[in-house]
């Protein structure tokens, strides 16, 4: 026969821990917010052109599973080109942080099942050989005088398949019905989680992207100086100019290789992290196709895109499940006190042998009815009952925080939009200032150390525009995983439609 139900708590707390154990894969990645625009300043370090990574990117792989994946595979010969549409695609089947949102889902499924069992046929199958030998007299049997007790020893062999079933057991049908929303919940949150791989994984391509822009600006700057170089030394050999000027030229020169060297290894570091957290091989060399220029969003209102947050987001659905699944627990566990009724049959044969036994049968129902259980079920009301107050409270918060990130990232696209194009502004400036300063030089009006600032503006506008470029991308991105449509239209939204 079946035992009354009283899993209520236990599956809450099962499913809650998954629960969790999803919302943390949901909530890493998500923060996008960037640091204030560079100040202008005539000498800036390779370091401090680095455009700062979203606040969620900053843990490394062993703390964030975002940034971890399963490699598949191993490296080949040649050079790979890797589009984003590409490194997304395979971060969506690779990535670390998604394998184990699956495994939630798989886990939450499992959760369901345990609750069904509650509700459905339990059958049983046994066959029983004994052998025995019986003292009557200890069963108040009276024994004659003189006569053993003992009888036997014969055998019995029983054989027989039992059937329990609940027929109503409230408890057991609101656990199951919690796990149903469970599954639901697990569901929604891996999808949320592809949404957050896909914000991470295009994060880390436009890391690499802007690391091989930083390159391709420094290389310039390397051969400008080199050009400037080469020009004081052909003047300090006429005579020209003193040879202070040659050594200027030449300090200049090595400061920019050295930020090119920077540059260099700080691209081969961030083409790592992105291979990493998409599964490729780290032996593996690869180009990246896409360089993500500058494209305007499309415009959109504020009240549009909450509308479209609330319908698209799903770690928000997961939540409402959630809350459903800690209101079924609740019902579950005030289920416990009420009467529940079972039945339980069996059939088989039983005989001292096989050619002997006889077919028999039991059909037993039980009526279950709570009197005191010592307040068991008054405990697990009150923990059911804080359970659903926190989930309710969690999920309010959820709705607020997701206004919060749609208008921090309509800010932050706002303003990033207007860097790029004051940054673009400058670096054209710079770039006239760099030129005039040469032919100052060159005219002998001026000294080495007009041009080496020009050289120093140029960089420092370089820097702030390449950073932009970064920023305005990110916002964009921010932006598609604030609305929920990440996985569906990232691309779209790097392109400047949606």
């Amino acid at each position: 026969m079946s035992t009354p139900r009283s899993g209520g708590g236990t599956l809450r707390r099962r499913y809650v821990l998954a629960g969790v154990v999803l919302a943390v894969l949901c909530g890493v990645g998500r923060a996008h917010a960037q640091g204030p625009p560079p100040e202008p300043q005539l000498a800036r370090t390779a370091a401090q052109a680095v455009p700062a990574a979203p606040t969620g990117l900053n843990l490394s792989a062993a703390q964030n599973p975002l940034l971890g994946g399963v490699v598949a595979g191993k490296a080949t010969a040649g050079v790979v080109p890797l589009s984003l549409s590409d490194a997304i695609a395979r971060g969506l089947r690779q990535n670390l942080g998604l394998v184990l949102g699956q495994l939630g889902v798989q886990a939450a499924t499992g959760n369901r099942w345990d609750a069904l069992s509650g509700l459905l046929p339990n059958v049983t199958a046994r066959v029983t050989p004994e052998r025995e030998i019986l003292n009557l007299a200890a069963f108040g049997f009276p024994v004659p005088p003189g006569t053993s007790p003992l009888v036997g020893p014969f055998n019995v062999i029983d054989a027989r398949i039992g059937v329990s079933q609940a027929v109503f057991d409230w408890s057991a049908i609101q656990a199951a019905r919690a796990g149903s929303e469970g599954v639901i919940a697990a569901k929604m949150s891996y999808k949320d989680v592809r949404d957050t791989v896909v914000f991470t994984i295009a994060n880390l391509y436009l890391q690499a992207v802007t690391g091989a822009s930083q390159i391709d600006a420094a290389r310039a700057q390397v051969t400008t100086s080199q050009a400037l170089y080469d020009r004081a030394v052909d003047l300090k050999t006429s005579g020209v100019i003193p040879a202070i000027e040659v050594l200027r030229a030449q300090v200049q020169l090595q400061a920019q290789q050295q930020r090119l060297i920077f540059f260099q290894n700080e691209f081969a570091k961030r083409k790592l992290t992105l291979a990493r957290a998409i599964g490729l091989p780290l032996a593996q060399q690869f180009d990246l196709v896409d360089k993500i220029p500058y494209a305007a969003l499309q415009p959109m209102s504020l009240e549009d895109g909450l509308k479209q947050a609330y319908q698209s987001r799903a770690d928000l659905q997961a939540a409402e499940a959630t809350v459903r699944a800690a209101e079924d627990a609740k019902r579950a566990a005030l289920g416990l006190a009420v009467p529940s009724v079972h039945v339980a049959a069996d059939t088989g044969y039983i005989g001292q042998t096989v050619s002997t036994a006889k077919g028999t049968y039991t059909v037993i129902g039980t009526v279950r009815v709570p009197i005191f259980q010592g307040g068991a079920v008054r405990g697990r009301v009150l923990e059911a009952d804080a359970a659903l107050a926190q989930q309710r409270a969690q999920l309010e918060d959820l709705r607020v925080r997701i206004e919060f990130e749609v208008r921090t990232a309509f800010l932050d696209l706002k303003a990033a939009d207007d860097r790029v194009q004051v940054a673009q502004g400058a670096l054209e400036l710079a770039n006239q200032q760099l030129t005039q300063a040469q032919d100052r030089f060159v005219a002998g009006v001026a000294s080495n150390i007009e041009v080496v600032q020009a050289q120093e503006a140029v960089a420092t506008a370089s820097d702030n525009y390449i950073s932009s470029l970064f920023a305005h991308n990110v916002a964009k991105i921010s932006l598609a995983r604030a609305l929920g449509v990440a996985e569906a239209d990232a691309g779209h939204f790097l392109g400047g439609t949606r």
